[in-house]
């Protein structure tokens, strides 16, 4: 029998996942995670990127995190989610003219630029194209 435990992935909009896992990797703020059954309880800030995870019948998913915060207890973890999106949603055009649209921003600067804000927005676009592509990879 394969051990497993919950998980929920929960945005400000709606719960995106709710179900059975094997492990999961995110990246928390001091590092790369790997959550197997039986973790310790733990309690982080998720950075803006990625959580894969393996679904109890051994299916991968990768979904797109802008951030949040990720609570685990042994047989539970649960993902609150700034913004949430399934890889196969996500459109790489968008994120591609993200990505060009930061940096043209912190290389532009003007009396109104704020670093903080312009290096996240590169942050999360490069996140987006960063799933985009391990999906693809994992397809193949």
């Amino acid at each position: 029998m394969v051990k497993t435990y919950q998980l929920d992935i929960v945005s400000s909009e709606k719960k995106l996942f709710s179900g059975l896992v094997r492990k999961i990797q995110i990246s928390g703020i001091e590092g790369e995670l790997g959550i197997f059954p039986g973790h310790s309880p733990l309690l982080t800030i998720i950075k803006p990127g990625m959580i894969y995870l393996v679904k109890k019948e051994g299916d991968e998913e990768f979904i797109y995190l802008s951030g949040g915060i990720l609570e685990v207890q042994p047989n539970h973890s649960l993902v609150l989610a700034d913004i949430a999106i399934r890889a196969n949603d996500l459109d790489e055009k968008r994120a591609l003219q993200a990505v060009n649209k930061a940096k043209q921003t912190i290389k532009d600067r003007d009396k109104d630029f704020n670093y903080l804000r312009a290096s996240i927005k590169l942050e999360q676009a490069i996140a987006q194209l960063r799933v985009i592509e391990l999906t693809r990879k994992s397809i193949k």
